[in-house]
């Protein structure tokens, strides 16, 4: 019998019911969690993010899969009009309780259905979200179009490495620290086993920019992190 985990990717309906019931269940544990896996750097990449998409004061940035809102209030310091959105309750209700005055909008919204006109922001970002779509191809169009021409889409998340062997250690390692954390903070080994099982069936870096341009996209490129176990794709409209 095939387990939990591994008949959550059978579908994109059983992928988003499983997403969707892991980020409910981590939501509180979050910002701990991706300090450890990303060994201490997981702000700096963030901030990096952020820089590269050249926002200023007066543009419109859409932060998807916003989590706690990390990316969405460096894009608001740095004055652009700034929404995040999350699928899950949870993480909505913790970004906003990060600061008292002056939050952005945070709505409980699907980056495969985002409920904005077409053409409505400068820059879209996303830290760690691509990978969990259940549909990444309609993801992408539903961020080429709420993006004005021009836009830039700028996204943070584990990649796939190409060499087999690499790629073997990483996600064996994964397996380890994940099954470890899962069961200290959860109970359940398989809470953060999750990761590289996605990294598993995530397409890699080069692969997602060919898909951005398949979506229309003019352009896009990846920039690789911690030596190519993470990646930064940034993908001009």
């Amino acid at each position: 019998m095939r387990d939990r985990l591994g008949s959550a990717f059978d579908s994109p309906d059983s992928k988003s019911r499983y997403v969707r019931r892991l980020f409910s269940t981590i939501a509180d544990r979050y910002d701990l969690i991706t300090v450890l896996l990303s060994y201490g750097n997981d702000r700096r990449w963030k901030q990096r993010l952020v820089s590269m998409a050249h926002a200023t004061p007066g543009d419109s940035a859409l932060d998807l899969a916003c989590g706690t809102g990390d990316i969405t209030y460096a894009l608001q310091d740095a004055g652009a009009r700034t929404v995040g959105l999350d699928i899950t309750p949870r993480m909505v209700e913790l970004a906003r309780a990060k600061r008292s005055t002056a939050t952005p909008a945070f709505l409980v919204g699907d980056m495969m259905a985002l409920p904005f006109a077409n053409a409505t922001f400068d820059v879209v970002t996303t830290g760690y979200g691509i990978r969990n779509v259940p549909l990444l191809d309609r993801t992408l169009a539903e961020i080429a179009r709420v993006l004005r021409p021009g836009g830039v889409l700028l996204s943070l998340d584990f990649d796939r490495p190409q060499n087999a062997f690499v790629r073997g250690i990483y996600l064996s390692y994964l397996t380890v620290v994940g099954s470890i954390v899962g069961l200290a903070l959860h109970g359940d080994a398989d809470t953060y086993r999750y990761i590289p099982e996605s990294i598993k069936r995530y397409p890699g870096a080069a692969a997602v920019c060919r898909m951005a341009e398949a979506q229309g996209f003019s352009a896009c490129e990846a920039t690789g992190v911690l030596g190519g176990l993470m990646a930064i794709h940034r993908a001009v409209k």
